[in-house]
């Protein structure tokens, strides 16, 4: 079946492009074009028809292109790209093939995209960065309790350069703003006690939503809700891997306990009221007054100072649903 992703690869949104072009440009029938791009709205993609005159995008969209992604990669970049339209999960599908280090994985579309604690992670055709990359550590396991604090400061800091504001960071894998989760960071660890450890870092940013996608995904803000200019795709995941570029060697040769003091400042929800709930539905109540050295959180509460780890452990405010 021809995939409806590579017949919208054809389309634009400035001017009708008819079938019959599609049809003889990819050697296929007018028929089958016609079936393909009847399922655009499965990846919530709108198109304007009209008979005898062809199909147009309704929005524009900057498909992601290795060549745009390389030329703004700093000299003798780690990572090696790999781009693909539809994937289960990036994540899992470095984890089965047992991906090189330095292994960067980004699809247009995922139809099993997840978050942490196996929660479903909402994406957006053209409006969504869906991306994992694969880093061996020297150190082992242990080690890695802060990983996922220090690539929110990566992706604050690339955020930040580009231009967008307001941005800040929620232990111990989400970045946020003001009105919602901008991005989520999955990072799945294997290796030895003792090291080496591989770490699959998977991320999800959105860039520009529609109000479907929106209502469906729980408590979701986009790049717009950010004082910025327009995101454009290709340039920002590559500020994105320069910045892990940076941040991933520094914290396996020193840790978190560098970055403890600009993740801290980056925290939304330092000196709240919030609750930690465990797996078993228990709950821990206090005043966040920050993260350790190695990234556990630390809280204040009635029967005194509290340190978590990230786990399967669910942080949210007090009063908040």
């Amino acid at each position: 079946m021809l995939h409806t992703l590579t017949l919208l690869r054809q389309l634009n949104a400035n001017e009708f492009t008819s079938g019959e072009t599609i049809a003889k440009g990819l050697g296929i029938s007018r028929s089958a074009v016609s079936g393909a791009l009847a399922r655009s709205s499965e990846y919530g993609i709108k198109l304007e028809r009209r008979h005898g005159v062809g199909y147009k995008l309704t929005r524009a969209i900057e498909w992601l292109d290795h060549n745009q992604i390389c030329q703004r990669l700093r000299p003798h970049s780690p990572f090696s790209l790999q781009l693909i339209d539809e994937i289960d999960s990036t994540n899992r599908t470095l984890r089965q093939e047992n991906a090189t280090p330095g292994t960067m994985l980004a699809a247009e579309w995922q139809n099993a995209g997840r978050g942490r604690l196996g929660r479903q992670w909402v994406g957006s055709l053209g409006g969504s960065l869906l991306f994992s990359v694969v880093w061996r550590f020297s150190g082992g396991i242990s080690r890695l309790a802060g990983l996922s604090l220090a690539v929110g400061i990566a992706l604050t800091r690339a955020l930040e350069k580009q231009g967008y504001q307001g941005i800040g960071l929620k232990w111990p894998n989400d970045v946020l703003c003001s009105t919602g989760k901008l991005a989520g960071i999955l990072i799945e660890l294997s290796g030895d006690a003792l090291g080496p450890a591989d770490a699959v870092i998977g991320i999800g940013l959105n860039l520009c939503l529609s109000s479907d996608e929106r209502i469906h995904a729980d408590n979701a803000a986009d790049l717009s809700d950010c004082s910025g200019p327009a995101p454009a795709r290709n340039a920002l995941l590559a500020a994105i891997l320069n910045e892990l570029a940076d941040i991933l060697p520094r914290f396996d040769h020193e840790g978190f306990a560098p970055l403890r003091a600009e993740w801290e400042a980056r925290h939304l929800w330092q000196g709240m009221q919030a609750r930690l709930i465990s797996p078993d539905g228990k709950e821990n109540r206090g005043r966040i007054i920050g993260v350790a050295e190695d990234g556990a959180l630390r809280m204040a509460g009635e029967d005194g100072l509290k340190t978590a780890y990230a786990g399967d452990v669910s942080l949210r405010r007090v009063n908040a649903e």
